[in-house]
């Protein structure tokens, strides 16, 4: 049936996932949901100063609110910060320069940000392709490592200061590719057979809607939700996936038009009064699985996942310094 999924979602993609589709959607958003003003309000994004983590950085800078970049690349994310503070005139920028593939690093930053800072709201942006089987200097699969276990270990890390806060939100930006991918615990680090970035990325977002759903059960004060940014032109599309990124160029969305739902469920009342837990696209809950796609997976295996995730994280935690 992979194949049946993989057409299914490419031709939903087509219709939906690329400028047109978004510029048709965007006719229904009601542009009061976003002309807010957040000031007073923290907001945590990771992989900031690119793509769109950035163009959300920027939208909430522009709205007052207190922004923490968190990015790897020391030199990439002080331009990406001066652009930000230059455009909004938000003096309130903060950076912080950490790597989600390394868990021993994220675990020392959550502890020290609990610490001196507060957080109303945490963007899970921050993620890779790598197309072919890398290992971290921990010996985890790099696209794991980034995407799914760095995830899980930041957000766990960062609820306790969440907890703290009146109508505090967690955001994962995930993909729509996660739609051709049943979840898969018994290869988590993709050991077994060929290597397909593109799938194992797949999987990794699979893994993010599945996390949402379970941190929505057993954090009821915090609003979580997980998105799909739509096919758009950022530099991780035009790096990791060059040949769809050649076909697809002149129909993909903008960096603010992907980041639309980001904002949208960071800032808007009106994100909240729907429930937690669920996976947006252009602003509206959509659905977690294709029609007949077989990608359902029972309970005790999405509650393994966490059992499985949480030992990683304590793992790493109990070796951290400091």
């Amino acid at each position: 049936m992979s194949w049946y999924r993989n057409a299914v979602w490419f031709v939903k993609g087509l219709r939906e996932y690329t400028r047109s589709g978004y510029e048709s959607a965007s006719k229904n958003f009601n542009p009061a949901d976003v002309e807010v003003n957040v000031a007073g309000r923290s907001f945590l994004v990771t992989g900031a100063n690119s793509g769109i983590g950035k163009a959300t950085a920027k939208e909430i800078a522009r709205r007052g609110g207190t922004v923490h970049l968190v990015c790897r690349n020391k030199e990439r994310a002080e331009v990406a910060k001066g652009e930000i503070v230059t455009e909004t005139g938000n003096q309130n920028i903060f950076l912080h320069i950490v790597d989600i593939s390394n868990p021993k690093e994220i675990w020392k930053f959550a502890e020290k940000f609990k610490n001196e800072h507060k957080l109303h709201v945490l963007v899970n942006n921050a993620g890779c392709m790598v197309n072919n089987r890398e290992l971290t200097e921990d010996g985890l699969e790099k696209n794991f490592a980034t995407n799914t276990l760095g995830t899980y270990i930041l957000t766990t890390a960062l609820l306790p200061l969440l907890e703290k806060e009146a109508d505090a939100r967690v955001i994962t930006v995930s993909s729509g590719g996660m739609l051709v991918q049943k979840l898969n615990i018994s290869d988590l680090q993709s050991g077994n057979g060929t290597f397909d970035g593109t799938m194992v990325y797949a999987q990794n977002k699979r893994q993010q809607v599945v996390l949402t759903e379970q941190w929505a059960k057993a954090h009821r004060n915090i609003h979580f939700s997980v998105m799909h940014p739509g096919w758009a032109d950022t530099p991780a599309v035009r790096s990791s996936m060059p040949d769809f990124y050649q076909k697809m160029k002149n129909t993909l969305r903008t960096e603010a038009q992907g980041a639309d739902t980001v904002l949208w469920l960071a800032v808007s009342s009106e994100a909240t009064k729907l429930p937690s837990g669920l996976f947006f696209q252009d602003r509206q809950p959509v659905p977690t699985h294709l029609p007949l796609a077989s990608t359902h997976s029972p309970p005790e295996d999405e509650e393994k996942l966490m059992e499985v995730l949480e030992e990683f994280s304590q793992k790493f935690k109990s070796t951290s310094p400091g």
